[in-house]
């Protein structure tokens, strides 16, 4: 199975647990509502899992064994 790149898993994840938080304090608009729909749908597609619970337990896992990013060095300019 393909996996996403992590980084793009990440922002996933990141959006959809904000998106739910603030629905929680009831602070989301309606649109809010629609988005969310979007990101759960597109979790369960992106882990292979049919539930979003699962799909944020499949995304978690992923990104807790995910190889760190690549640092980037600068030129050094003699």
């Amino acid at each position: 199975m393909l996996r996403p790149h992590p980084a793009v898993l990440r922002r996933l994840v990141d959006e959809y647990e904000a998106l739910l938080s603030a629905a929680g304090a009831g602070g989301a608009p309606a649109e809010a509502g629609w988005r969310a729909r979007d990101l759960a749908y597109t979790l369960c597609v992106t882990t292979g899992t049919r539930d979003i619970g699962r799909a944020l337990e499949v995304a978690h896992q992923w990104l807790a064994t995910a190889p760190a990013p690549a640092r980037e060095t600068a030129a050094l300019v003699t």
